[in-house]
């Protein structure tokens, strides 16, 4: 089949967070099984000064937005065999510093931006026909609108279906009834049948509405987004659409996460040769600042600074957290607030915390294989990567069930020998208090601990496996 990703980041030209990982080894893993997949998202700054190999295409395209019609280029390049990659330059829109916005907030022409994205898109799409439109969050979610809302306009795709992924509901490009005309629909779309949402627009809402399947990133979260707790005001729309919304779990690249083969870790090591995990938590104590101590459990964390990762249950919980006999890691950026707190926290416990606010691939490895547990309280959690990761170097995940930490790590219990992990559920300080107090109870016993991590390192989560589904999905729908 031909399939094309409409996304508005793909590793490893522009990335924010786990979306453009996903669409980049999906697309890969769908390639290997056969498929032509076509790549569509924004040339960003990062791809025009990126060190990318990219031909210019020579067609010449223009796309609506209101009543003109404003005109691109198209940046060409691939990502292994059977998978191209376009990308839509308009300097004016995504020549930028950062993707979406600053420090300060969101761009104010967003919804310019990502309107004219989903249309020209189309217009690329146009020339190159395929079998499926899939596209990804609110950034591309128009193209879906369009596709199936003005089909004498996209007759070359008459055939396509459309299959729409939501990463995370909590996004949902909502924008204010003036900025309507960018759209170019007609006005009755604007109606809670379709588009409109509280007196706004919610393009989110639109692909909903009109996409031939939705999926999200995991089976649990695609039962928790019909709820009201988890749905985002959308739960009415997904209820409704319930037969048509599948969870497909996210996949790990095996080929960049593997503590036997990773270039970034002190020493590399396999389910066999955990010794290699001691001397990476030594390596990585010595290059945070911490003391090196074998028998103190370490605990990680990786994560974007906001409260949906529970880090108001971290924040609530910290000073009785460094009453135990630990050391904590921490990477990320996000929230003032959070990146304060924990910076500050790490000056007051030097030999207890370590905080590192920003992103480093490289740290990200050397944690996820020298820290003991690793910590994802979150409030929701849509799938999540890093516990994947964790599981595969050994690095006990404690989770919280919700989402695709549910689906990925069983909780353990070492009487019957069973479990990946240390799970708690309910919201709240004492929940995880709790959690992180019984592994460090289990981290006490060496030889039950060991077998922990070789059980939790057995897991399989590959994209293989994700693909495949995707496939069954694509050729259930009729599209050949």
């Amino acid at each position: 089949m031909k399939i094309a990703m409409i996304s508005p980041e793909i590793g490893p030209f522009a990335k924010t967070g786990g979306l453009a990982d996903v669409v980049e080894t999906l697309s890969q893993a769908l390639a290997r099984r056969g498929h032509e997949v076509l790549l569509i998202m924004p040339a960003y700054r990062s791809v025009l000064r990126g060190e990318f190999a990219l031909t210019v295409s020579p067609l010449r395209l223009s796309a609506p937005v209101s009543n003109r019609r404003v005109e691109f280029s198209l940046l060409e390049t691939s990502l292994g065999e059977n998978t191209s990659v376009y990308f839509v330059r308009a300097d004016q829109y995504y020549d930028r510093e950062f993707l979406y916005g600053t420090a300060a907030g969101d761009y104010s022409d967003n919804a310019e931006r990502y309107v004219f994205f989903s249309r020209a898109a189309l217009e690329v799409l146009r020339h190159r026909p395929v079998d499926i439109v899939h596209a990804h969050d609110w950034q591309a979610a128009l193209s879906v609108v369009a596709l199936k809302a003005q089909r004498e306009r996209y007759r070359e795709l008459a055939a396509a279906k459309a299959v729409f992924t939501i990463h995370n509901l909590g996004f949902q490009g909502i924008f204010g009834e003036s900025d309507w005309p960018l759209l170019n629909l007609d006005r009755s779309l604007f109606a809670p049948r379709h588009l409109e949402f509280f007196g706004k627009i919610n393009l989110l809402k639109g692909a909903l509405i009109h996409a031939d399947k939705i999926t999200t990133v995991s089976p649990s979260y695609a039962e928790e987004i019909l709820t009201p707790e988890q749905g985002f005001g959308l739960e009415g729309v997904l209820r409704e659409r319930a037969q048509d919304v599948i969870g497909i779990l996210n996949g790990v690249d095996y080929s960049r996460w593997d503590p036997t083969k990773d270039p970034f870790i002190a020493q590399r090591y396999g389910e066999k040769t955990l010794t290699g995990k001691r001397t990476c938590k030594e390596a990585l104590q010595l290059h945070l600042g911490l003391p090196p101590d074998p028998r103190k459990p370490l605990l990680g964390m990786i994560s974007r600074l906001t409260p949906q990762k529970g880090f108001d249950l971290i924040e609530a919980l910290f000073d009785q957290l460094l009453t135990r006999d630990i050391q904590l890691a921490l990477l990320g950026s996000g929230d003032p607030h959070y990146e304060e707190f924990f910076t500050a926290a790490a000056a007051r416990f030097p030999k207890k915390m370590a905080a590192r606010i920003g992103f480093d691939e490289a740290l990200a490895h050397q944690i996820e294989a020298g820290a003991d547990i690793f910590l994802m309280p979150s409030r929701y959690e849509p799938c999540g990567l890093n516990q994947m990761f964790s599981l595969k170097y050994g690095t006990i995940p404690l989770v919280r069930s919700v989402g695709g930490l549910k689906d990925t790590v069983e909780d353990y219990n070492g009487a019957r020998g069973v479990g990946t992990g240390f799970v708690f559920h309910d919201y709240h300080p004492h929940a995880l208090r709790e959690a992180i107090d019984r592994a460090l109870q289990a981290f006490k016993d060496k030889r039950a601990w060991t077998t922990l991590c070789r059980r939790a390192m057995s897991m399989n989560f590959s994209w293989e496996r994700s693909a495949q589904a995707y496939s069954e999905l694509y050729q259930a729908m009729g599209a050949h």
